[in-house]
């Protein structure tokens, strides 16, 4: 009988679907011919579709609010995953061997496809710590992706700095701009804050855009030298591989590091401080250090980020860092899962690796992405690969 009423209320969709939608999909005016074309299978295809969809649609809100385990069997094998040892390393291996030889086995083109990949990742561990860890929701964090770009384009320009100095500078100016930022806003959080980061984004690209004696404006800067390897100049084919392996150190390096942010002393107070602020106070918490340390770190990696954003592109404009890119890096990590390392790489790997991939859909490619974490949001809120809190228990001696 469910089932039955369920169909009923489909079927009663499709055919307002149809009904709202009839000018537009059946009726076609040819004005060369002037005859008025009807195109019924338009019509019977948006029917079948919204039928499906919304049939599909109320089944999985029926099962989502019978409820469901605390733990499916994904969820399970995953945590199994991420906390034997004896089950993790040996899928660690196999993946770094793959990304290892990857590069040989593709063309340029596909490593260069996976090298934005893996900086995407790095950016969605860096916002990750902000927003997944410390909860502090930032939709400028593409400002210190364009300050780290920025600075390698700039220092390089006038003072010809090789890149792998200004990549420490890079993170360290990120670091910079993120303590800056962290400041009028200590006492701001939620919409307001996110208000905040916002226009702080968009401050950083419109000075950007209209500096023409500093930034040389919209007509951004070219001519970025790529890395070197000791003091040799390599081939574009060379230099983009190269760089790919660049990534995959950093990567590895970020996801050590951040690993370890998340489990020492710093990363449980972001814990305690996105759980409840007050709380973390009371318990001798500095609410102010602790927030100026996550918008530092987070900053460091967009810096380092933007830098090799720089060199991989060999030219930087405003026109690189809207808030569309903010929007992006933070779908990465609400899709992927907040809080979760594993999670902000394969959200990254669905967000950027798709729309490449399926680009004869491009024109509906916003429309995918909205539906996609629409239904993220409904159906599974805490990500694709939801964090795993580590417990902490004392046990009593046996007698």
């Amino acid at each position: 009988m469910i089932r039955l009423a369920e169909m009923k209320k489909s079927l009663l969709v499709s055919v307002w679907f149809m009904f709202l939608t009839f000018p537009v999909m059946v009726i076609r005016v040819n004005p060369i011919e002037n005859v008025v074309e009807w195109r019924w299978w338009n019509m019977l295809g948006i029917g079948v579709g919204s039928f499906v969809l919304s049939f599909l649609w109320r089944l999985l809100m029926k099962r989502k609010e019978a409820g469901r385990p605390a733990e499916d069997t994904k969820d399970s094998f995953l945590n199994r995953v991420r906390m034997e040892q004896k089950v993790r390393l040996p899928i660690l291996y196999v993946i770094l061997a793959a990304a290892m030889i990857f590069p040989f086995l593709f063309s340029i083109y596909q490593v260069n496809v996976m090298t934005t990949v893996l900086l995407y990742v790095m950016l969605g561990l860096g916002l990750n710590i902000v927003v997944g860890l410390a909860g502090l929701l930032d939709l400028g964090y593409v400002a210190f992706y364009a300050v780290g770009a920025y600075s390698y384009a700039l220092l390089s320009y006038h003072f010809g700095l090789d890149f792998w100095i200004a990549l420490p500078l890079g993170a360290l100016i990120g670091a910079l701009f993120g303590i800056l930022l962290g400041f009028p806003v200590l006492r701001l959080k939620g919409d307001y804050l996110a208000i905040v980061t916002l226009g702080f984004g968009e401050i950083i690209r419109l000075v950007l855009e209209n500096w023409n004696e500093f930034s040389f404006g919209p007509s951004g800067i070219a001519n970025i030298p790529r890395p070197s390897f000791f003091g040799m100049d390599l081939s574009l084919q060379n230099a983009t591989v190269y760089i790919y392996f660049i990534m995959v150190g950093l990567i590895i390096f970020t996801i050590f590091v951040v690993n370890r942010l998340q489990h020492s002393r710093i990363g449980r107070a972001w814990v305690a401080l996105r759980e409840d602020e007050i709380a973390c106070q009371a318990m001798g918490i500095d609410k102010t250090r602790t927030k100026l340390a996550a918008f530092a770190l987070g900053a460091t990696w967009a810096g380092m980020a933007g830098v090799i954003f720089a060199a991989k592109t060999t030219f930087v404009n405003p026109a690189s860092f809207t808030f569309l890119e903010s929007a992006m890096i933070l779908s990465i990590v609400v899709l992927g899962g907040m809080g979760s390392i594993t999670g902000v790489i394969c959200g990254a790997l669905i967000l950027i690796l798709l729309p490449e991939y399926l680009r004869a859909f491009s024109d509906f490619r916003m429309l995918l992405f909205g539906a996609i974490m629409v239904l993220m949001m409904v159906f599974r809120p805490q990500g694709m690969i939801s964090n795993v809190r580590r417990k902490y228990e004392l046990k009593g001696e046996q007698n």
